[in-house]
């Protein structure tokens, strides 16, 4: 039994995308050739050159709602009608889908459905109450896509433990951590300012909250991402960045923060660390479970003790050298080529579990 094919899905609108184009490129080199259908928003120009650099990936794009923007369901139906045809023309070996809506429905080629988020957990991450009854469909489609997927996978333990409370009789999850290639990154000399990336308007991840000390700290603070209108007036924005940009911006700086809320894996914070940041995260089960002892953690509603955390950081020289090379040193532990092995074996797995069936 070999996995030679897999059509796979994604969108264009978060870090979803980093991570299908680093598992294609791994999987090419392991002899896997994937179709990329990406939905959500068309690609940008810069989206589609990185796509075309990588050599056995075919992109697929449209611009069919995802199950979480407003008013998805017929898209989602589209979506599915889509990618059945292109299914039975491609004859993948697995299907790998990266968002809810297509994977409650039966398919011909096994399931792999990744969990990278999910609305209702984080609402009660974000609001500390359960998503209101107008997610109600929602929370439907992500059951059924959950219980008829072959294979669920999620990037952390504690992901899987925010699913559970919102949906009946989940499926036992695989863990497969994200990874990214350290040699996209680099270390380079420091300097004194502070960092962080993503939308500064997002309530899970929470950089309001480093916007509002930023003017009492002794560095600047820089922040990569869009502002939604809100108040920067403490921080530098920089808006949105290209890749190369903004892995210049994560070589030079000295520290990086993110008090996240919500956050299931945190891409940024390990690239943060690949580039020889030290880390300040927000102190939620998921982001302890990946950086353990090797990163400081505050309180995600506590900005006396961000404060403070930073400060102890931009004043101590040692323990910040110290921070970023154990953040290092523990990202080393997150490869892309890692994650890609766990999803071969993964897709291998279905495959044969799949193929069992049919001949009994």
């Amino acid at each position: 039994m070999s996995v030679r094919r897999v059509l796979m899905t994604g969108d264009t609108v978060g870090g979803v995308w980093t991570f299908t184009l680093e598992l294609a490129a791994e999987l090419w080199k392991r002899g896997v050739e994937v179709a990329l259908l990406t939905m959500g928003a068309d690609p940008s120009d810069a989206q589609k050159a990185q796509a075309a650099a990588l050599p056995g990936l075919c992109l697929l794009s449209s611009a069919h709602k995802l199950q979480w923007m407003d008013e998805p369901w017929e898209d989602v139906e589209k979506a599915n009608r889509w990618i059945a045809g292109l299914a039975e023309e491609y004859c993948p070996d697995v299907l790998h889908f990266n968002s809810y809506g297509q994977g409650a429905r039966r398919w011909s080629a096994p399931v792999v459905l990744t969990a990278h988020s999910c609305v209702l957990s984080w609402w009660q991450a974000v609001h500390a109450q359960r998503a209101p009854r107008a997610w109600d469909r929602y929370r439907n489609l992500v059951q059924d896509a959950l219980r008829t997927a072959d294979v669920v996978t999620v990037p952390s333990a504690s992901f899987a433990a925010a699913l559970a409370p919102h949906y009946k009789d989940l499926p036992e999850c695989r863990v497969i951590p994200n990874g990214r290639d350290r040699d996209d990154f680099y270390r380079t000399a420091k300097e004194p300012f502070v960092f962080s990336a993503g939308r500064l308007w997002d309530e899970a991840k929470n950089l309001g909250a480093l916007a509002a000390v930023a003017s009492n700290l002794s560095w600047p603070v820089y922040i990569a991402g869009e502002t939604g209108g809100k108040n920067t007036s403490g921080c530098h924005p920089l808006g949105r960045l290209s890749g190369r940009q903004i892995r210049d911006w994560y070589a030079r700086a000295s520290i990086y923060v993110l008090p996240a809320r919500y956050e299931p894996f945190g891409l940024s914070v390990l690239e943060a660390a690949l580039s020889g940041c030290a880390l300040v995260l927000g102190d939620i089960p998921s982001l302890r479970e990946i950086w353990g002892d090797d990163a400081l953690f505050v309180a995600p509603d506590d900005r006396s003790s961000l404060e403070r955390t930073i400060q102890k950081l931009v004043r101590d020289e040692a323990l910040r050298r110290r921070m970023a090379d154990r953040a290092y040193d523990r990202a080393l532990l997150f490869p892309s080529s890692r994650t890609a092995d766990l999803y071969l074996r993964t897709y291998l797995d279905v495959a044969m579990k799949r193929s069992s069936a049919c001949v009994s």
